[in-house]
């Protein structure tokens, strides 16, 4: 059997270096600052472009996220790692889904981007990643007291191919009916005439993208979660390497690029309520922890055929419609009016699940 050099020590590190520089660009050619990658907000504008919120600011069908489904399908082909498999916990792992959404959109971002707003020189990401840490701390508490989802189990390779059909019928729908400059609505799709989902680069270069990021990580098993629960429970750095090089290789990328500008007030689609940018990514990381990886993980296992993330996916694209619905995501000027509460009552369910889920054997 061959050598998966993209698991090796500087695998691991290369994979990060090509993500840190691959999202400075995608801001250069057009994404929103700081931006250039961002699972959660992604995800969020998928969900506004299929009308599910109708947030007219962050409404894109964003290729990028295809991109990261698909590029893992191929690799997990390619290297015979297409393994379909679910039944662990399935609508715990939606519930888990739609808190870790609505805690990403307290704070505005999920951990690549609350990486990638520290290497644009946004100190408010300190404070998020802070909270990050604090989520998945406890998280790994719950896990050494014998917490436990339950095993997947193999099941139909049909089942394992849904969720990339369904990326795949995004991306014809984003050919099929195309932004038409002036409309906010083209056929069936929804799409943003200002704000952040008005920001995109040009389609070929995200989708592009998408799939080198899909395939590398698929192949390094590159985590955000994964790599800060490894140092917190075990002190290993493997995958934490990996995040130490994409935060250096995006700062030199945006200095490059004259995209690194340090404070913070006037960071753009951030907001300087630390406090809640604290909890809102406390409860991202406890769900993230609890679900057994953040939202890039999930999606790229949901390319290699495993349902349990694909559910946790379409529990993060649920909780994106909850979020504008109902007053929960925050914006430059703030938490929403419901933010707060909806992060008391996540972590009350985040801590149910970790309390009440442990195998006691």
């Amino acid at each position: 059997m061959k050598k998966n050099v993209f698991a090796t020590s500087w695998g691991i590190v290369a994979v990060g270096a090509i993500i840190g520089i691959l999202a400075p660009l995608l801001q250069k050619f057009g994404n929103p600052g700081n931006m250039g990658i961002c699972v959660a907000c992604f995800e969020r504008d998928i969900a506004g472009a299929v009308g599910l919120h109708r947030a007219g600011v962050v409404q894109f069908m964003r290729p990028e996220i295809i991109g990261f489904v698909i590029g893992s399908l191929v690799a997990a082909y390619l290297f015979k790692e297409f393994k379909p498999r679910g039944g662990s916990a399935p609508f715990v792992r939606f519930i888990l889904g739609i808190f870790a959404m609505i805690g990403a959109l307290v704070f505005l971002g999920c951990p690549w981007r609350a990486l990638l707003r520290l290497s644009g020189g946004d100190f408010n990401a300190v404070i998020g990643l802070l909270g990050l840490v604090f989520g998945i701390y406890i998280g790994t508490l719950f896990l050494k007291n014998g917490y436990n989802l339950g095993r997947s189990q193999p099941t139909y390779a049909s089942a394992g191919w849904l969720m990339p059909l369904a990326m795949a019928g995004f991306l014809v729908l984003l050919f099929v009916f195309p932004q038409v400059s002036g409309e906010a609505k083209s056929g069936i799709l929804f799409y943003s005439q200002k704000g952040p989902g008005a920001m995109h680069a040009p389609l070929l270069i995200s989708l592009g993208a998408g799939l080198a990021i899909g395939f590398l990580a698929q192949r390094s098993r590159f985590c955000t979660m994964g790599a800060l629960r490894d140092l917190l429970l075990f002190k290993q750095m493997h995958l934490f390497n990996g995040i130490l090089a994409l935060i250096v290789t995006c700062f030199l990328a945006n200095l490059a690029f004259g995209q690194f500008h340090p404070g913070m007030t006037g960071q753009p689609v951030a907001h300087t309520l630390s406090l809640w940018n604290f909890a809102g990514m406390a409860l991202a990381g406890l769900a993230f922890a609890l679900a057994g990886g953040c939202p890039g993980r999930q999606l790229f296992l949901a390319g290699e055929g495993d349902g349990d993330a694909a559910i946790f996916v379409m529990g993060m694209i649920t909780g994106a419609a909850f979020a504008h619905n109902f007053g929960l995501a925050s914006s430059p000027k703030g938490v929403g009016p419901h933010g707060i509460a909806a992060v008391f009552i996540g972590m009350a369910v985040c801590l149910f699940i970790g309390f009440t889920m442990r195998n006691r054997g």
